[in-house]
């Protein structure tokens, strides 16, 4: 059985027991968070959400990806920026799909 879900403004195919990393969640590591915004279980297709349809996960743990260097440059300007970025997210255990 799997779902498609939307959250954080993007979309992901789970199944149960899959570990998914979302866009930070604000909840603490071993809390139970439920998508309710389900795309699609198995067959059912929403227009946008399936009624009814929820998908349970347990939040495995909070961090920060590996750093993305943003570097500008305009040549003969003298102009250079160098600019580090990590972006935070919560990954996941899916434990259930209802639907």
């Amino acid at each position: 059985m799997f779902a498609i879900i939307e959250t954080g403004g993007k979309q992901y195919r789970v199944q149960e027991n899959d570990f998914v990393f979302v866009e930070k969640l604000e909840a603490n590591e071993g809390d139970s968070v439920v998508f309710d915004k389900v795309l699609m279980v198995n067959d059912k297709v929403g227009a946008p959400y399936v009624e009814g349809a929820k998908v349970t996960a347990k939040v495995e743990a909070q961090g920060r990806a590996k750093k993305v260097i943003v570097f500008k440059y305009k040549s003969k300007k003298n102009y250079h920026k160098k600019q580090g970025h990590r972006q935070p997210f919560t990954k996941v255990q899916i434990t259930s799909i209802e639907g």
